[in-house]
């Protein structure tokens, strides 16, 4: 568990890194949607302030990756043994709802359960549904309950362990579709040429 809590803070730092030094190279409608000051100077919540930078960033790759994978292509794996693009759209979708949940301590949203049988326009707006939760979610967290403890894999953790896994599953997730975009020719929204 220790191995695991200290690799999950490695990521969370490392993203947060990225994410900065993206947001002061870009320039033009979506750098001016990022806090520009949200980490100068002494921050009230750090942890929710950070998750808040990381958001957009997630939410713009992984829904652009949902989105660049055609629709017959959704039952892809690259191995018997590894999941369909479908399912791991189902995953994303599952994941941020619960952990977003987990993390800002709201009722995760009542909605129908993703399936990898519906339809590449039903997951993309399911997607794109699952990320907008944890926008609201995360506008109502502070860090005054990452202390308390939550269930966890049957286990007992601080409520903070949800916003480290919420972190490094958003860097995963992406990397995960990434690989699956670049194994059918198609650049993922990261390496698409600058417009």
């Amino acid at each position: 568990m220790k191995s695991f809590l200290l690799k999950s803070l490695v990521c969370l730092c490392a993203a947060l890194t990225v994410a900065q030094a993206q947001s002061a190279s870009s320039s033009g409608p979506a750098a001016s949607s990022t806090p520009q000051t949200a980490m100068q100077g002494p921050v009230k919540d750090p942890v929710t302030a950070s998750l808040r930078l990381l958001l957009p960033r997630s939410e713009k790759n992984t829904v652009g990756a949902v989105e660049a994978m055609p629709a017959d292509k959704y039952s892809y794996k690259p191995t018997p043994e590894q999941m369909t693009f479908a399912h791991l759209a189902v995953h994303i979708i599952g994941f941020n709802n619960t952990f977003c949940s987990k993390a800002a301590d709201v009722p995760a949203p009542t909605t129908a359960e993703a399936k990898e049988s519906d339809t590449k326009d039903q997951l993309v707006s399911a997607v794109k549904a699952s990320y907008a939760f944890c926008s609201e979610a995360l506008g109502k967290m502070d860090d005054s309950k990452l202390g308390d403890s939550i269930e966890f894999a049957g286990h007992s953790v601080p409520r903070a362990m949800a916003a480290l896994i919420l972190a490094s599953g958003w860097a995963d997730h992406y990397s995960t579709a990434a690989m699956y975009l670049r194994l059918n020719g198609i650049l993922p929204p990261s390496a698409q040429p600058k417009k």
